[in-house]
């Protein structure tokens, strides 16, 4: 028996590649197992090649594997695609219905299912994701009884009869497999899972719990991908505690209502990508000089413009940081898996209270839409931290405007809501007083722009880095953000079994750029390696601002769309300490 195993199935989109995916990890959920997805699709709603790939393991996992076990072909595309990727015995299970073939130099087991004709038999040709998935299923020898469970789940809102049927069509396509095959293939046999319930989401999903659970109230927002089902999750869950989502116009006016919404109390989210991003840059301005709090997720994608609108990347670093015009204060929070996600919103809405700052809440494509498994949330660790908001003003004889930007000692000033009282003062955009009054004045200037960059100065960060470090001074550190943390991780260990010795950071707070707690851990590695999804290498620049060390760095960089896998990460940093004189 096996600890893990990779299954993928391709199809043309709209298909039901998507349905079966959905349905098959679910009632692997259901067993226990841990699970990391992967969707590959295209920018089109109904057609252009799709497949959706999921890691199984009996162990916690966070990268998809290089190689794959099961394909499930709608198409002869999805073979010719997808056949490299298969294991020595692996098996391609494919509708006899477009004659498939495999490639005759691969050590590939074939089995033809008529699965579009059984489906068709059954009423609809609709039922045939539900025939490939009880194939697939029944190879790997796991009961179909929790297999149907998850079915009844999926369509059981469509009343009996349907969920009848497609239970039926996971029978047939179970029982013709297995004859075929003489019965499940003992090499792809699990080991049984722990049987312990676990969470199984996308990243998005995690960040709409996480701002749930941090009291937000509002999201504006404008549909992008891959942003959307943030506001997809919350439209749903909003309502249940007094909270909506709004739909604007386009991300100019999800920026600004956003603002508009912090400013009057309510903690007030907006989502988007790149592009969107780009448009709210003044915003961001906006929110900054009027300090006001308001949180922002970029889920990163193709770029530049529309760019690969359904493709991974990493590449809006520096957008982020240096992408609004003058200079104002901002937090840059990137977690790197489904609990960072969750507890990283709350975070992001805490300090941005705090410290009367916008907090923008990077991910990835990867991370946003691939589904993964996560043990169960610590709700317990929730803390909601609104900052210097004032509760009650104080009456002042002169009835003077309150001194909303008052100069104090941490740079934050007293936080006032609209409509309280002895709290009225000004809200401007252009530079102002401290109670909010435009002013032009050369030394004012100077002491705002002193007090809003000095407010950060004591900032503090849960986590700022990951750090795992096995050795005081290895020959290699690895560096990398977001969804590249667990593919690091899988890689360390093809290079520690090759000799190398080596450490991993994975950096959580982009921006102000965490130098100190960085710098040991760059001074002490022979050489350190960047690993990032863009072409310009954007961490490893801000590594080399702020810590140095420059001639011990060196990148490795993918921007094709396609997330790193391990074996490209393996081979780079072996081929990078092999050029290395100091590694010789």
């Amino acid at each position: 028996m096996i600890n893990q195993l990779s299954w993928k199935i391709g199809g043309q989109q709209g298909e039901g590649v998507e349905s079966t995916d959905r349905i098959f990890s679910t009632a692997l959920n259901r067993l226990g197992y841990y699970l990391y997805g992967y969707r590959h699709f295209s920018s089109r709603i109904k057609g252009g090649h799709t497949n959706n790939k999921i890691r199984i393991s009996i162990d916690p996992i966070r990268s998809i594997s290089d190689d794959l076990d099961i394909l499930v072909a709608f198409d002869q595309e999805s073979i010719d695609l997808n056949a490299h990727e298969l294991r020595p015995g692996g098996v391609v299970v494919a509708d006899t219905k477009f004659t498939p073939t495999v490639p005759e130099d691969c050590d590939i087991r074939l089995f033809s299912v008529p699965i579009t004709a059984i489906a068709e038999e059954l009423g609809t040709s609709l039922m045939k994701n539900m025939v490939a998935s009880g194939a697939s299923w029944a190879l790997l020898g796991l009961p179909l009884d929790v297999f149907n469970r998850a079915v009844e789940e999926e369509f059981g809102r469509k009343g009996p009869a349907v969920v009848e049927k497609n239970v039926e069509a996971v029978k047939r396509g179970a029982d013709y497999v297995l004859e075929l095959a003489g019965g499940p293939l003992d090499d792809f046999k699990l080991l049984p899972a722990d049987g312990k319930q676990k969470l199984f989401m996308i990243g998005n999903d995690a960040i709409g719990l996480g701002a749930v659970a941090a009291g937000c109230r509002l999201m504006s927002a404008y549909p992008i991908t891959p942003a959307s089902e943030i506001m997809e999750y919350l439209i749903k869950q909003l309502p249940k505690f007094g909270g909506t989502v709004v739909q604007t116009e386009d991300e100019i006016a999800a920026v600004t209502m956003a603002i508009g919404s912090n400013y009057a109390g309510v903690r007030t989210m907006t989502a988007s990508a790149g592009p969107g991003l780009s448009l709210m840059m003044e915003g961001i301005g906006l929110a900054g000089m009027t300090e006001t709090p308001v949180v922002i997720v970029d889920t990163q994608r193709g770029g530049p413009s529309t760019g690969l609108p359904t493709k991974q990347e990493q590449s809006d670093i520096n957008a982020m940081i240096h992408g609004t015009h003058g200079e104002i204060p901002k937090i840059i929070l990137a977690p790197s898996s489904i609990e960072e996600c969750f507890y990283d919103t709350i975070e992001a809405f805490n300090l941005s209270e705090k410290y009367q700052v916008p907090v923008i809440l990077v991910t990835d494509l990867q991370l946003s839409l691939g589904k993964q498994s996560c043990e169960p949330l610590d709700f317990n660790r929730i803390v909601i931290d609104r900052g210097s908001l004032v509760q009650e003003a104080p009456e002042r004889e002169d009835k003077a405007l309150f001194p909303r930007y008052a100069f104090t000692e941490n740079g934050v000033s007293p936080r006032v809501l609209p409509g309280q009282k002895n709290g009225i003062h000004h809200v401007t955009g252009v530079e102002h007083d401290e109670t909010g009054r435009p002013s032009e004045s050369a030394e004012n200037r100077k002491k705002m722009m002193d007090k809003r960059l000095g407010k950060l100065d004591s900032l503090v960060v849960r986590d700022p880095i990951l750090a795992q470090a096995l050795y005081e001074t290895p020959d290699v550190l690895i560096i990398g953000m977001g969804s590249t943390g667990g593919t690091i991780d899988q890689a360390r260990e093809l290079l520690e079994n090759d000799g190398l010795t080596t450490n991993h950071l994975t950096i959580r707070l982009l921006h102000p750029f965490p130098a100190d707690e960085v710098r040991p851990y760059v001074e002490k590695a022979r050489h350190v390696i960047v690993v990032e999804n863009n072409a310009t290498a954007q961490l490893a620049g801000l590594l080399k601002l702020h810590v140095g060390h420059a001639e011990k760095i060196s990148s490795v960089l993918k921007y094709d769309g396609n997330p790193f896998l391990p074996s490209i990460i393996y081979n780079e940093c072996k081929h990078i300490c092999t050029l290395s004189k100091e590694l010789v």
